[in-house]
Formats: structure tokens, sequence, C-alpha cells
């Protein structure tokens, strides 16, 4: 079950973008984690002061790490495993559901 860092094989790279700007990560990362490797700190702003907002728990207890992905808004990042050509971006506040929007 758990073994020592340097055992672990390398992984394959998936290119992805977050809010236009390109980026890579292992493969088997969640959304989540392939922003703190890039060095993204916040993720998110909340909804009533705009004060920024990065993954936290890491196991989908906090929300704070809510993203947009694919245009799907509210996604929790540390729950979503990365994917190939992800286009990911910034929530910034409440997003309304899409039934709502329309």
């Amino acid at each position: 079950m758990f073994r020592p860092m340097h055992e672990l094989k390398a992984a394959d790279a998936l290119g992805f973008t977050l809010d236009g700007r390109a980026m890579t990560a292992r493969a088997g990362d969640t959304v989540a984690a392939a922003l703190l490797a890039n060095g993204v700190e916040a993720c998110r702003q909340t909804p009533v002061s705009g004060a920024p907002r990065g993954p936290y728990c890491m196991m989908g207890i906090c929300f704070e790490c809510l993203v947009v992905i694919d245009g799907v808004g509210n996604r929790q990042g540390c729950l979503i495993p990365l994917q190939q050509g992800m286009r990911i971006e910034t929530q910034a506040g409440r997003r309304q559901p899409d039934a709502v929007r329309a």
C-alpha cells in the first residue's frame, strides 16, 4: 500500500489550461493537486468578499477548491482526476446552475 517515493515510476505528463495558461501535471493527479504543483494557490474567490481561496482538505469536505472545468462550475478540484486537455478556470463567486441561467 505505501511505498517510498523513490520507488514510484515516473508518470506521464498531461497538458491542461488554467484561465488560458498552458500547464502540465502528472497523470493520476487530481485537478487540485495539479494546480498546487504548478504554484497556483487560489482557484476561486468567495461570493461575498471576493477573498481568494484554494485547496485545503484535499478530500472533498471543505469545498475550497471549487473550479470551472470545461465550462461546468462548482466542481471540486480535489475529487476530479486530471484529464488531457482540460480547460480549467478560476471560479469567481457563486455559480448559478445551468438551468437557472438558460
